[in-house]
């Protein structure tokens, strides 16, 4: 081989070596950068599912009733010389309202008196002779019941004398006048004259399907449920404003009859009203706490995913600590938590936070959820993964 050809050949071949070691050097700085760029599984915040006894508060619009309503009606024939109470005071009972005029029936009385005392002086001068047959004791009879009438005249004379007076029946607020000085009043009208409520302690009225009183019995009896205590029976009161009442009420009874119109049990409540505050007719909603779920399950509202069909679930960290989805079913919301009724068991590790670095599939690192780092938002399904 002359000089010119292995020339040749180290022209063609310095090339091709060179291109191979580049090659490789190419796959090793590939593979390493392949490693360089893995990241660690992301760290996601979530609860063990545990089991409390809860107690099942229910919310129920009603109205303020007012404990006793006074009704002030004429109870004489009369004209009204005078109002003695100020509208919408408080009034105490037996405390003067109006003043009718007095004169005809004060009038009527003197001469009760007056026939009374003739009836009684006759009967007894009567009574000795009846003895020795000066008189007949019939006619002695006829003057002991002539004064006995006469004293039965006086008594009513004087109670009507009475009534002339007007008033209050029980201690409350009154409400506006409803007959002004110079208004002629009856008796046999009973010409309503002022109402009196009672506003403290007052009521509050409101209504139960007779449907859930009957899933609450079932539920009672089947051991779902259980009796609330005294203390949890109290009734909490929200106010038109939005604001919570500061005394709580006590549940009094529940009606045994269901209206036939709208199927609705009524129930009672009573509270305390020394400020005044809840006044008749006022709309209100009271929470009440008929029993208890001893074996409830609480899961945060982050951690529940309601789904486009209505469904709810959540994500469950698995063995291997990867992410799956789990449905489940809810209840009612408490606070922030929702009541899981089915789809989770002690122990479960549900998801609450994380969902922007993670999905369904996917190894995480679970750590619990206060020590995650927080998301911004949660996603609206995980349908989709």
């Amino acid at each position: 081989m002359n000089t010119d050809s292995i020339q040749q050949k180290y022209r063609l071949g310095m090339p091709v070596a060179l291109l191979a070691m580049l090659l490789l050097a190419a796959a090793g700085c590939s593979r390493g950068s392949g490693q360089a760029n893995q990241t660690p599984p992301p760290q996601v915040g979530i609860i063990t599912v545990k089991t409390q006894a809860l107690a099942m508060t229910n919310e129920f619009p009603g109205r303020i009733d007012p404990v006793r309503i006074g009704q002030v009606n004429a109870r004489v024939d009369g004209v009204v010389l005078h109002r003695d109470f100020e509208q919408g005071a408080v009034v105490n009972a037996g405390q003067v309202l109006y003043q009718i005029d007095p004169a005809p029936y004060q009038a009527t009385l003197d001469s009760t008196k007056a026939s009374l005392l003739q009836a009684q002086q006759l009967a007894d001068r009567y009574k000795p002779l009846v003895g020795i047959n000066a008189v007949s004791k019939q006619t002695y009879a006829t003057a002991v019941a002539t004064a006995a009438q006469d004293k039965a005249a006086e008594e009513i004379a004087q109670i009507n004398l009475g009534y002339c007076t007007v008033t209050a029946p029980i201690t409350g607020r009154i409400g506006p006048a409803l007959v002004t000085e110079g208004a002629l009043v009856s008796q046999s009208a009973a010409t309503p004259m002022a109402v009196v409520q009672q506003l403290d302690p007052i009521y509050f009225d409101f209504t139960e399907s007779s449907a859930e009183a009957v899933k609450l019995q079932q539920d009672l009896k089947s051991g779902q449920l259980t009796n609330a205590s005294s203390d949890e029976t109290s009734v909490a009161l929200t106010l038109p404003d939005g604001s919570t009442y500061p005394y709580p009420g006590k549940l009094l009874f529940s009606d045994i009859t269901v209206n036939p119109a709208s199927g609705m049990i009524t129930l009672r409540a009573q509270f305390p009203n020394p400020d005044g505050w809840l006044l008749p007719g006022m709309f209100v909603v009271g929470k009440l706490a008929q029993a208890v779920s001893p074996q409830a399950i609480l899961v945060p509202q982050p951690g529940v995913t309601m789904n486009a069909d209505g469904s709810a679930s959540v994500i469950l960290v698995m063995p291997g600590n990867k992410l799956a989805v789990q449905p489940v079913q809810i209840g009612d919301a408490i606070g922030s938590d929702w009541i899981i009724t089915s789809g989770l068991k002690p122990g479960d590790q549900v998801m609450v936070d994380g969902f922007q670095r993670a999905f369904p599939g996917m190894t995480v690192v679970p750590v619990p959820a206060t020590a995650a780092q927080p998301d911004a938002t949660n996603p609206v399904s995980t349908n989709g993964n």
